[in-house]
């Protein structure tokens, strides 16, 4: 068949018409997309598990499938009971927060007023108006950290059922995928589906672990200063790490409101704790646990999070990153497409020149371009 060359514009208007197509059919499908994606990942990470249950246990494919299930429902329900609970806690002391942050400004004003000379009225003023915005933005962070962990019912019905189908007909699945392609692609086609399996189980692994070590360690800095709701905060930071960037910022200016507004006057280390843990994260544990290989650049990581969040909202947040590294993946094994993949990526090391200078017989220096 005779290829059929068309000019770039027409390519290039194509293109987005089709970006434009599949962004509108993800708005509009969100309720089914959202939880489809979401059980994909986790069948990922629970297939070595289920191939445990049936090579070594002799289960069926369907209990195996079920055992998963109920592993995966536990972790989820332990975690919603606990968050449920202490945010509970948090809404019935609010009041008293909000009264106490009143206190905490007053307070301030008479120390601005002492040192700085500043004209009382004005500085009320000027006090009353960032309290109002202060608080209003509190009722914001709270309404979108009660979503975040409030999901409807439908989704968790939904992940259920697909998680459930993902499993169990995982093998037709994968013969469709195979079978879509031409015999001469099959090993690149194989070869793409087992990396996706790899680095995804291993990036999701990885999340949990770094989800866990930031948890300890914030709860641990604020336990240590004092800070009241310690370790909802701390597994809150944790969690909230999964959007880069964004969510280390939100928790960090939680936990300096409620730092400041219980009496505590820790809150410029509370801060300053925030940013070492942020930057242990980044530079020790993240590498770590999770490695360079799923790494996307932190332009179109923040672009993921602008478009995931006005597609499906939080969840499409959380969801953007993994959904980028599987694009990387593939873009990296099409032919063509290979510059799309080194885009999304970290810029590569080049390889530095060594030039040898003979200084004596036995002495010689290298020198690094």
């Amino acid at each position: 068949m005779k290829e059929i060359k068309l000019p770039f514009v027409l390519r290039l208007a194509l293109i987005l018409v089709s970006i434009l197509a599949i962004g509108y059919l993800a708005k509009i499908g969100k309720g089914v997309l959202a939880p489809l994606f979401f059980s994909f990942l986790m069948a990922l990470l629970f297939l070595p598990f289920a191939n445990f249950l049936e090579r070594k246990a002799k289960f069926s494919r369907t209990i195996s499938t079920f055992s998963s299930l109920l592993v995966m429902l536990t972790f989820l329900s332990g975690l919603i009971y606990f968050f449920t609970v202490q945010l509970g806690d948090f809404a019935n002391d609010f009041p008293t927060l909000k009264s106490q942050v009143f206190k905490s400004f007053e307070q301030l004003q008479v120390w601005v007023s002492h040192n700085f000379h500043v004209n009382f009225t004005k500085q009320m003023s000027y006090i009353n108006q960032a309290l109002e915005k202060v608080l209003s933005s509190t009722a914001v962070i709270l309404g979108f950290t009660f979503s975040m962990f409030s999901s409807t019912m439908a989704f968790f019905v939904f992940s259920a059922l697909f998680f459930i189908f993902l499993l169990n007909y995982r093998r037709i699945l994968y013969g469709f995928i195979i079978s879509v392609f031409h015999e001469r692609h099959f090993y690149k086609v194989n070869d793409a589906i087992l990396e996706i399996q790899k680095i995804i189980k291993i990036y999701i692994s990885g999340l949990l672990i770094q989800i866990l070590i930031v948890s300890i360690l914030t709860s641990i800095l604020l336990s240590i200063l004092g800070v009241k709701y310690a370790i909802l905060l701390g597994v809150l930071t944790g969690l909230l790490n999964v959007i880069p960037y964004v969510g280390v910022l939100i928790a960090g200016l939680m936990a300096c409101l409620i730092s400041f507004a219980t009496g505590v006057n820790h809150t410029f280390f509370v801060l300053l704790g925030y940013i070492v843990i942020h930057i242990i994260d980044a530079n020790i544990v993240l590498p770590l646990v999770v490695g360079s290989k799923v790494k996307i650049n932190a332009l179109f990581t923040f672009i993921g999070l602008l478009i995931g969040e006005e597609l499906w909202g939080i969840s499409g947040m959380f969801l953007s990153i993994p959904f980028l590294a599987i694009l990387k993946i593939i873009f990296e094994r099409i032919e063509g497409l290979e510059p799309w993949g080194k885009l999304l990526g970290e810029e590569s090391k080049m390889n530095k020149i060594r030039r040898k200078y003979k200084i004596t017989k036995k002495i010689t220096l290298e020198e690094k371009e």
